[in-house]
């Protein structure tokens, strides 16, 4: 358990202590292959659907998280529907990069996701649910956080080695720098949290990491 002090500020004290997760999601061998643009175009398609498969469920659990937010944390719930309004529709966005880069989207639609995936999304659904409805935002983390550090970079690199279009990046790139005022906004949030909800935050960051870095183990696969 960790308190607030005045030296660190709530979010400092998230990234701090969940960096360790965060490192060896960052050292798996297929995100430096992605970084340096070392991967095929089937690669990059793997990614692309399992991202489909949990992006999907963006939407639905802001609205299960919000709907479990005590009524004094109103502003929260607020939040919550702000973060709504700008992830609506981002599972198309995938799925037309996948069209982009010579995939059928049709077919990725009607796919199942690999289980790495599955658990992870069944993981979001379940702590929201048997915990705290502020676990959601450990997932947040992840997947934000990890994206502004490494999805622009992995992108232009990606675009070279492959010759691709930009339209089949607009997930990545989306997700990548200029998603920079959504981080600011979550950094925000972090901020106004109590101890207690911050501990909360930081335990399932840390499973939320495990899982995530499992989704890329399996995409070789």
């Amino acid at each position: 358990m960790h308190k607030l002090n005045t030296v660190q500020t709530p979010f400092e004290i998230l990234c701090n202590e969940t960096q360790r997760e965060q490192k060896e999601l960052t050292s798996l061998p297929i995100i430096h292959q992605a970084i340096a643009g070392d991967i095929s175009v089937e690669l990059y398609r793997a990614f692309l659907t399992q991202a489909y498969h949990h992006v999907k469920h963006t939407v639905p659990l802001l609205m299960l998280t919000g709907s479990k937010i005590k009524h004094e944390d109103d502003w929260l719930r607020n939040m919550m529907a702000e973060y709504i309004e700008e992830e609506i529709g981002h599972e198309k966005w995938i799925l037309n990069d996948i069209e982009a880069c010579g995939g059928n989207k049709k077919a990725v639609e009607q796919s199942e996701p690999a289980f790495a995936t599955e658990l992870m999304v069944a993981y979001a659904y379940d702590s929201i649910n048997r915990i705290n409805p502020l676990c959601f935002l450990g997932m947040v983390h992840v997947l934000e956080g990890t994206s502004v550090q490494l999805a622009t970079h992995a992108a232009n690199s990606i675009k070279k080695s492959l010759n691709l279009p930009n339209k089949a990046f607009s997930y990545l790139i989306s997700h990548g720098d200029l998603d920079q005022d959504h981080v600011k906004f979550f950094e925000d949030l972090i901020n106004r949290l109590n101890n207690d909800q911050l501990n909360i935050v930081i335990k399932s960051c840390k499973r939320f990491f495990q899982l995530y870095a499992n989704i890329f183990r399996g995409l070789n696969a």
